[in-house]
């Protein structure tokens, strides 16, 4: 990862997209509600909610984006041809091999996440998820650098 590179981090709230992530590698986001450079990231992060019991409240996967599509739900699940939402549009993000961020970005106190937009280097800086947030420091993306010393 270049300290440049983009990255998003996005809620994991349901085991089966968890699922689908892990065998069929790829996540969907709602263009609705997608950040507006969706279409550029290079890394997408997933933010484990309490659904996921011990690793609630935390980053521990991430991976490349190899490429994205623009679908309906029907055309991403299309054994719901009825769903209420089966006209809506998603992009479906293609994903390289998951890997362990370790140690984890932890939540120290519990935060309402959908997206954060982050850099490479404040990602793998981070301990914290108030560590992504580019509003941290008035001087950018040198707050992870003067933070490691």
């Amino acid at each position: 990862m270049y300290p440049e590179d983009r990255v998003l981090v996005a809620i994991m709230n349901n085991p089966h997209d968890w699922e689908v992530v892990q065998t069929e590698g790829w996540y969907r986001i709602p263009v609705k509600k997608a950040p507006e450079d969706t279409p550029n990231i290079d890394y997408l992060a997933f933010y484990f909610t309490a659904k996921f019991g011990s690793d609630k409240w935390a980053i521990h996967y991430y991976a490349s984006i190899e490429g994205h599509e623009l679908l309906t739900r029907a055309e991403l699940f299309p054994h719901q041809p009825n769903h209420p939402r089966s006209g809506n549009w998603y992009y479906k993000l293609m994903l390289g091999p998951l890997r362990h961020k370790l140690p984890p970005i932890v939540s120290k106190k519990w935060k309402r996440i959908t997206f954060i937009l982050s850099t490479g280097d404040r990602f793998e800086n981070a301990l914290e998820i108030s560590d992504l947030f580019q509003c941290e420091s008035p001087l950018g993306r040198q707050y992870v650098t003067l933070k490691e010393g």
